[in-house]
């Protein structure tokens, strides 16, 4: 018997999340410290919800293009989570490009975490001058990723 493919809940909203990679660490951003956002001031993957009628390979680029200035030449999509709140659309890439070559066009700061990091659940913030937590689910995002590597 096979899987049907994924069906999205046409009620729920959908994002495409970026797991970028670079020399064993992932980027991460630090989102806005705003009351009305899932996760405020928590460490979070770069991405971002998709536009009416926009396909999640379409939208990712979009989002990584307005967040950091960047989008790697390859992108693959790798799962799919759907929770109470939202449909996340997973996609792996490695930065191709040094972190001080990014701009970050959202979020507070923006960097390199490690294994060790994403394991502890934080991060500091050079920028605030504080560890801030791990939103949960881009925590088990990135342990999944790390239980089950692609490369």
């Amino acid at each position: 018997m096979t899987t049907p493919p994924f069906q999205p809940d046409p009620e729920k909203p959908e994002v495409a999340l970026a797991i970028l990679h670079c020399a064993g660490q992932f980027l991460l951003q630090l989102r806005d410290d705003l009351p009305t956002i899932l996760y405020p001031g928590h460490w979070a993957l770069f991405g971002g919800h998709l536009e009416l009628g926009e396909p999640p390979d379409v939208g990712i680029r979009r989002e990584l293009a307005e967040e950091i200035g960047h989008v790697p030449q390859q992108l693959f999509r790798v799962d799919c989570h759907e929770d109470t709140y939202v449909i996340r659309h997973i996609y792996y890439g490695e930065l191709e490009v040094t972190l001080e070559q990014l701009r970050l066009g959202e979020g507070q700061d923006m960097a390199l975490a490690s294994i060790a990091d994403i394991r502890r659940g934080e991060h500091y913030s050079a920028r605030t001058g504080k560890y801030h937590p791990l939103g949960a689910p881009h925590q088990r995002i990135l342990l999944n990723y790390l239980e089950n590597p692609l490369t």
